[in-house]
């Protein structure tokens, strides 16, 4: 009772307060300066005549323009592949235990992050001056397949060994952070269920890795995209190339510049929104921390090995770390 009131005289005593929304005005004024820029952008847009927009309508849909895109397309899927694959071997091989197959892999990573890809792009395409014939056999022992460099090494060849194998050492490094943001418990999990190392990667880490992967793997595909306007220095006609084939022939530089960069920001879009529904795929049905996604790593495991009645070790236990 004494306490009731004494509480009562203490809410008494506190005098009312009105609280009211911080005012920024710099907010608005920073809005305000947007929208009249981005009006002013616009405005430019449309009375400038030397957009020459009739012309990009023109070769917007053009075949050349339209066969340099598929190029383009092409080299950024076959040398995402490359380095894809060949970024996961990488990153498996420094994860790995045995010294020499680390030290090759952080090899492989150290010249090719190294030098630029430019150089790289011209050297595979000039490959011939160093080795005239390629040839495929026995090491040290009998040729069973031989040809011309020139022949081989096309430029379209030499444009995606330099996007994929440059490529590879920097996925090689997003799958190594992936793998490395697995908590560890859940390796000790997956040992103490008897799982081999090649089921432990394929059906605990990768999953969860995804998640880290993806984003800036999807950048990485974005970056492939506009990387492969550099290979127009092999005169291989994808995309930039053919629009500078077009206003060398035409001069209507601007406007074919702008026809690339539309294509450019089209597919960049497509891209984007694969990418985000990639990412939402991989975030289903993850914990909200460490210990629910361990105790549901646990779940499937043991679900996982009694539908294929294998019975873990005896004393196993389940940790969340170390």
């Amino acid at each position: 009772m004494i306490a009731d009131q004494q509480e009562t005289i203490r809410t008494a005593d506190v005098p009312e307060v009105k609280a009211e929304p911080v005012r920024h005005p710099g907010n608005w004024i920073g809005a305000v300066v947007v929208l009249v820029l981005g009006a002013m952008f616009v405005h430019t847009l449309v009375v400038n005549p030397n957009f020459h927009w009739k012309v990009v309508g023109g070769y917007f849909l053009s075949g050349e323009i339209l066969g340099g895109l598929l190029r383009t397309l092409e080299l950024t899927a076959l040398a995402m592949v490359i380095g894809i694959c060949l970024g996961t071997v990488l990153a498996v091989m420094r994860a790995s235990d045995n010294l020499i197959m680390s030290a090759a892999a952080a090899l492989y990573v150290w010249f090719f992050r190294g030098t630029p890809l430019l150089v790289q792009l011209i050297f595979w395409f000039n490959i011939s001056s160093l080795y005239p014939r390629l040839s495929l056999g026995v090491p040290f022992g009998p040729i069973v397949v031989s040809g011309s460099s020139n022949v081989l090494i096309s430029a379209f060849t030499a444009a995606l060994l330099g996007l994929g194998l440059n490529q590879a050492a920097y996925t090689a490094e997003i799958v190594r952070a992936g793998i490395l943001s697995v908590p560890v418990g859940q390796l000790d999990a997956a040992a103490s269920l008897g799982m081999s190392n090649l089921m432990t990667m394929r059906r605990v880490v990768l999953p969860q890795a995804m998640r880290v992967i993806i984003p800036p793997l999807g950048n990485e595909t974005i970056g492939m995209l506009k990387t492969t306007s550099i290979v127009s220095v092999l005169a291989m006609p994808e995309l930039l190339y053919s629009a500078q084939l077009v206003y060398a022939r035409t001069y209507q530089t601007m406007p074919l510049l702008i026809v690339a960069s539309l294509w450019y920001l089209l597919v960049t879009t497509v891209l984007t929104s694969v990418q985000l529904r990639i990412e939402r795929h991989f975030a289903r049905g993850a914990g909200s921390g460490p210990v629910g996604t361990l105790h549901e790593f646990a779940r499937r495991a043991f679900a996982h090995h009694a539908r294929f009645r294998t019975p873990a070790p005896a004393g196993a236990a389940i940790t969340g770390g170390r």
